[in-house]
C-alpha cells in the first residue's frame, strides 16, 4: 500500500526555516522537532536563501540580489570606462611630450 504524500502550507515552510535561520536550530533538530526529514527542511532552507519561496523574507532577498547585478553591471562598467581614460591619457602624453 503506498504513503499518502503529505502536503505543507507555505507558512508552516516559513516558520521550520525561521528556527533555523532567525532562532539558531540546527536544521536537523528543527526537522526532528516538527515531524519532518531533515532533507526536506535543509531544501526549504535553501530555497529560501536562493531568493525562492521565503514569506516575508522573500522581497528583501529577491531586492538585495537585484541591486547586486545592478552593482555588477555598474563596477563592470566603471572599470571599462577608467581603461579608456588611462589609453586617453597615455596618448595625450605622448602627443604633447
Amino acid at each position: 500500500m503506498k504513503k499518502k504524500r503529505r502536503k505543507f502550507t507555505d507558512e508552516f515552510k516559513d516558520e521550520a526555516v525561521k528556527l533555523v535561520l532567525k532562532q539558531g536550530y540546527g536544521i536537523s533538530e528543527a526537522a526532528r522537532n516538527l515531524g519532518i526529514h531533515a532533507n526536506l527542511h535543509g531544501r526549504w532552507k535553501r530555497e529560501c536563501e536562493d531568493g525562492g519561496k521565503c514569506g516575508t523574507d522573500t522581497g528583501s532577498a529577491v531586492a538585495m540580489k537585484a541591486e547586486l547585478n545592478h552593482l555588477r553591471k555598474e563596477n563592470k562598467r566603471l572599470k571599462m570606462e577608467r581603461e579608456i581614460l588611462k589609453k586617453a591619457a597615455t596618448f595625450f602624453a605622448k602627443e604633447s611630450g
